[in-house]
């Protein structure tokens, strides 16, 4: 197979969606990679060592989609590089379409083979590969609201962890999943007052598990979560309701009465935001206040750190990448359901049941669409 690797031009994103590494695993398997010339700068990447590893650099995005029957890439393809693809083409990245009708509407329009890194699934029930990505927005979320608090950023000008006689700041966090245990570890470890909220008593009890005394959990229901909200200095919102658009937890009302100078991250602005004030942002311009309340929601943390970043998505991209290569996609869509949980767009159709109901677009069943041939207009 023929394998492109385009730049990434979404603001601040520094990833690339093949480090080097990857390239070598793929060539040396037969298959023929092309990569855009410096994608791979923003993790210190040459283009040399590309060549290295047995893969040829290309000028131009454009020619890269021209050349490639399967795109790798890390964020969802923007307007300029939806028009690029074309009919059977494989994408294979994270796309997020819930809250995304005009990129939806255009892979519709492209008949591409799209496969949303977001919604393979694995046999344990979770996400292979938003789970590292996770990992680091979780870790970077503590990071991102410890700078909020801060006076000269918005907030009131409180220390995460607190110092000798005076207290740490509160810090709640909305979900139990990888999101939350990994800010829960990075809360923690800053001496940071810490409560886990979650809907399901079994996450709870993991949670407590995992770290003992040193966190607080709640049940997730209106009364408590409004409780936590009003009393909290920073709240990270880690929900995830996978394909589907987050649900808005935290309403305006419960912003408003925040206390003045108080922080909120929203992690899970990517399916649209679990806070009602939330808006996307870029690392540019990070944060806005609403009502006295710092909002940061940048839409793709983990490009702030993204040699950790891609590094640690190739370790989980990788085997579906090499699969997907070896088989071609529909072999190996057949054969492996997890990875065929994916598949959000194929020639023309919406197969991925959250996306068509949050959209409100026609859902047509994965193997109903991939038992249809392909026929070129």
């Amino acid at each position: 197979m023929i394998i492109g690797v385009p730049k990434e031009i979404k603001v601040h994103e520094y990833r690339v969606g093949m480090t080097p590494a990857s390239v070598k695993e793929l060539t040396s398997a037969g298959h023929t990679v092309y990569i855009e010339q410096s994608a791979g700068e923003g993790i210190a990447c040459s283009d040399q060592e590309y060549v290295d590893a047995g893969g040829s650099i290309l000028k131009t995005a454009e020619e890269v989609f021209a050349t490639a029957e399967m795109i790798v890439k890390v964020k969802e393809p923007l307007a300029v590089e939806r028009a690029l693809l074309r009919p059977d083409q494989l994408l294979f990245t994270y796309l997020h379409l819930a809250p995304d009708m005009a990129q939806t509407e255009d892979l519709i329009k492209s008949k591409a083979v799209c496969i949303a890194y977001e919604t393979v699934t694995g046999s344990n029930g979770g996400l292979p590969l938003l789970a590292p990505m996770s990992e680091v927005a979780g870790r970077m979320s503590i990071q991102a609201g410890a700078a909020c608090l801060e006076k000269s950023n918005g907030g009131v000008g409180l220390l995460l962890g607190g110092v000798a006689g005076v207290a740490p700041a509160k810090v709640v966090i909305i979900g139990g999943g990888v999101v939350g245990c990994n800010a829960a570890q990075m809360a923690i470890g800053l001496g940071a007052d810490t409560t886990i909220v979650d809907n399901n008593i079994d996450t709870l009890r993991k949670v407590n598990a995992q770290f003992g005394s040193s966190i607080k959990t709640a049940y997730s229901n209106k009364y408590n979560l409004a409780s936590l909200v009003l009393d909290a200095d920073l709240v990270i919102g880690g929900v995830l309701i996978p394909g589907a658009a987050a649900p808005k937890l935290v309403s305006a009302e419960m912003i408003k009465n925040m206390r003045p100078g108080s922080a909120v991250v929203d992690v899970a602005i990517d399916q649209g935001g679990c806070f009602a004030t939330s808006k996307a942002t870029t690392h540019d311009q990070p944060t806005y206040i609403v009502d006295d309340v710092v909002h940061y929601c940048v839409a793709n943390m983990p490009g702030a750190v993204a040699r950790t970043s891609a590094f640690a998505l190739n370790n989980a991209t990788l085997p579906y990448i090499l699969r997907l290569a070896n088989l071609g996609y529909k072999k190996a869509l057949l054969a492996d359901a997890h990875l065929k949980n994916g598949l959000n767009v194929i020639h023309g159709k919406v197969t991925n049941a959250s996306v068509s109901e949050s959209l409100n677009i026609p859902f047509v069943c994965p193997d109903e669409a991939l038992a249809t041939p392909y026929v070129a207009a």
